[in-house]
């Protein structure tokens, strides 16, 4: 039987914020920042942004080889680039936690695991937390996993922040990153819901996508998942970290992304630590863009 006091307490929660928004007012305000996204197309910002990256491989071809020649890469960046930032993190499934724990070098480079079965969180708790408790086990740093978006669509908003609490629970002081895939959600009011309630049961960060749905990231996903973390914010003081993952192909992509939060989180979040970028591609891209000319070093 459903706990009447559990639905309260997260309906309590909910109705502290505005989630009379619609699709229109929110693509409205985007179109506003992202007309100032121009000037924040510099070397500068460029630089942080690839320092923001989660370098990225989750796919089912995944070998100990590429993972391997994946962390060599990055550990042999920060000789031959010396002068540029390094990624923020390495991301995998957990089943090379310790591989990529003990083959990564350099210091400030987190180990990210997707958990929880990624990308569909299709399957019981117990095999979620089981997976989670085995990838910080195994050296993982931070952990993301998929919202139960099937609970979410069907209005079960206690089932998705018990599970998220209690892998929380597991991860202790390790960071998780709870992935809201937006692309399947009906509209910027359910993102806003949404966010707050991965909030509320004790995520991290917040993360746009999984970049396996045909929509991932979108510049009005992530304005609202912005508004909501500022509501948060001013609500409970606690800071939340921001992760858009998914269909980032260009450089003006990650600076459209990057003037959002400097717009409506302001600089307090522009650091590596509470904004990332979930990407592979970008990284040779802003490289290149950096260097003023082609470069394939990942």
């Amino acid at each position: 039987m459903t706990d009447i006091k559990n639905v309260d307490k997260y309906q309590q929660a909910l109705n502290k914020y505005n989630l009379n928004i619609t699709d229109a007012e929110v693509a409205e305000e985007v179109k506003k920042i992202i007309e100032k996204a121009a000037e924040n197309n510099t070397d500068e910002v460029h630089r942080f942004l690839l320092g923001s990256i989660e370098l990225t491989s989750l796919r089912t071809t995944d070998t100990e080889e590429e993972i391997l020649a994946m962390v060599e890469r990055v550990n042999n960046f920060s000789k031959d680039y010396k002068e540029l930032p390094h990624v923020a993190a390495v991301c995998t499934y957990p089943c090379f936690a310790k591989l990529v724990s003990e083959s990564l070098e350099v210091d400030g480079v987190e180990i990210t695991n997707v958990c929880a079965s990624f990308p569909s969180s299709q399957t019981f708790i117990e095999v979620k937390i089981a997976e989670t408790a085995l990838a910080v086990k195994d050296g993982a740093t931070e952990i993301d996993i998929v919202q139960s978006v099937g609970k979410y669509l069907s209005g079960d908003y206690e089932t998705v922040a018990d599970e998220i609490s209690e892998i929380k629970d597991i991860c202790g002081e390790v960071p998780l990153k709870v992935i809201l895939e937006t692309g399947d959600l009906p509209s910027m009011a359910d993102v806003k819901r949404a966010s707050i309630i991965a909030m509320y049961a004790g995520a991290d960060y917040i993360k746009t996508s999984t970049g396996k749905e045909k929509v991932s990231a979108t510049p009005e996903a992530v304005y609202v998942m912005c508004q909501a973390i500022k509501e948060y914010y001013d609500e409970t003081g606690i800071q939340i970290g921001l992760k858009p993952a998914g269909g980032i192909n260009t450089v003006m992509d990650a600076v459209t992304y990057y003037t959002i939060v400097k717009e409506v989180l302001g600089e307090k979040w522009l650091t590596n630590k509470w904004f990332r970028l979930g990407t592979s591609r970008l990284t040779n891209l802003l490289i290149s863009t950096i260097e003023g000319k082609e470069v394939k070093y990942f």
